[in-house]
């Protein structure tokens, strides 16, 4: 356990570059291996998730090198051509990982053992087997589905068309990436959309992907497999997932002005910053651009008084990861603000919202759990009392960076009871927030 208590600070100040994109950062490395030629990668986000990708790459058979901070070139081996592992993938703590290997691997013919950490272990991956095991994967699974598992893929495999039961990037993107090596054409319908990073990196490296949308606003993904890709030059956005913490913190800090810069505004992932806006929050968007087909920009954020609202349960997909963070924000808003349809947060690292329920009340929040979502009622700008003890995180990264950023607008801070996990996704965040309180 590594505990910390995150005190009160005055206002936060200067310009931060928060790491890159983590389901760009996956998903360049994947698809670098399986594209002929050499791909180089800027702006990597280099948290022990993504370096679990990488080193199952290497096991396949590509070369996956570092060659500075955030830079690295991966020669790829053709899709159709990963090698067997020698040894089982060690995913650690990524559910991304795992799933979209997953996909990746159904389609080849090896077979892959996967294991995890004890959290990833008890995270069912029964979504991703359905589908798998119809276009011919087979697979020797824990009880319930879980890790350890061992996947045969198929050779060739059988391309489906397969409707999404429940919204999840994953498991598209699981489907897509099995397709890639299947004959034909296989299909994902989406009844709701989530984030579009596999659709628009695997047209970025040269795949023939179509998305037709249906009036109803299904979307309809088709890829057609035996896929040759491209190596690709890929400059990987800011995660929006960790500018999150900090577009809160800034928010809730009275004399607060922060820019953080390159932060990837695709529209399937954005709708924090639209929810924040909705509830009175100044986000200002500096320099839009376009870099590798996804919307980047810099993000001036100043100290706002917020105001609680109804949060759209149709937002929920674009913003699932961020949600703890908005639950901060929203304990220091004016009046209530209801979230509701987030019954995925209860599978995540944690189940989150009852963790951030639990962490938001003992530091001094009011706050009404329901089935799948919370109800906040703000202390209208207000420092929280903050914790006398500290308050359990269970391992999730998540779960303790938005309660340090709760600690910034307490009276007596906020203790964490362990920030090790911060380092699957964000190695650099207690610097970065300690820097710009100094």
């Amino acid at each position: 356990m590594r505990p910390r208590r995150f005190l009160p600070a005055g206002p936060l100040k200067g310009r931060i570059r928060v790491p890159g994109d983590k389901s760009i950062s996956h998903r360049s490395i994947m698809l670098g291996a399986l594209a002929v030629g050499e791909t180089r990668v800027t702006g990597l986000l280099e948290g022990e998730d993504v370096l679990a990708t990488a080193a199952a790459m290497r096991a396949m058979g590509a070369t996956v090198e570092r060659n500075g901070e955030g830079a690295w070139s991966v020669h790829g081996v053709g899709v159709g051509a990963l090698l067997q592992p020698q040894s089982p993938l060690d995913m650690g703590n990524s559910g991304t990982s795992t799933r979209l290997l997953m996909g990746l691997i159904a389609s080849h013919p090896i077979t892959a053992a996967f294991t995890g950490d004890a959290s990833l272990s008890k995270r069912p991956m029964g979504r991703v087997i359905d589908p798998l095991s119809q276009m011919g994967a087979s697979f020797e699974a824990s009880e319930g589905g879980r890790l350890p598992l061992i996947l045969k893929g198929a050779s060739p495999a059988v391309p489906i068309t397969y409707r999404l039961p429940v919204a999840s990037a994953q498991v598209k993107s699981a489907v897509l990436l099995a397709g890639l090596n299947t004959p034909g054409i296989t299909t994902v319908i989406e009844p709701v959309p989530t984030r579009d990073h596999s659709e628009r990196m695997l047209r970025g490296f040269g795949a023939e992907l179509d998305v037709e949308i249906e009036p109803d606003g299904t979307r309809v993904i088709s890829i057609r497999g035996e896929a040759e890709l491209r190596p690709q030059v890929i400059d990987v956005p800011g995660d929006p997932s960790s500018a999150a913490f900090f577009l809160v913190a800034a928010l809730i800090t009275p004399g607060s002005e922060v820019v953080i810069e390159n932060v990837g505004l695709n529209p399937t992932r954005a709708g924090l910053v639209d929810v924040l806006r909705q509830m009175g929050g100044h986000i200002e968007e500096l320099n839009p651009r376009e870099v590798g087909g996804e919307p980047v920009a810099d993000l001036l954020v100043k100290h706002s008084t917020l105001k609680g609202i109804e949060v759209d349960p149709a937002i929920a997909p674009s913003m699932i990861d961020e949600f703890p963070a908005l639950f901060v924000a929203a304990a220091l808003a004016e009046g209530e603000t209801v979230t509701s349809g987030l019954d995925e947060l209860r599978v995540k690292e944690s189940d989150r919202l009852a963790v951030m329920a639990a962490a938001l009340t003992a530091s001094g929040a009011r706050i009404d759990e329901r089935a799948d979502g919370l109800v906040i009622t703000g202390s209208g700008g207000d420092p929280l009392p903050g914790t006398e003890g500290p308050i359990a995180t269970h391992l999730d990264h998540r779960i303790a960076m938005s309660m340090a950023v709760a600690g910034l607008a307490s009276r007596d801070g906020v203790e964490v009871d362990d920030t090790r996990p911060i380092a699957t996704s964000f190695p650099v965040f207690e610097a970065m927030l300690d820097g710009l309180s100094a």
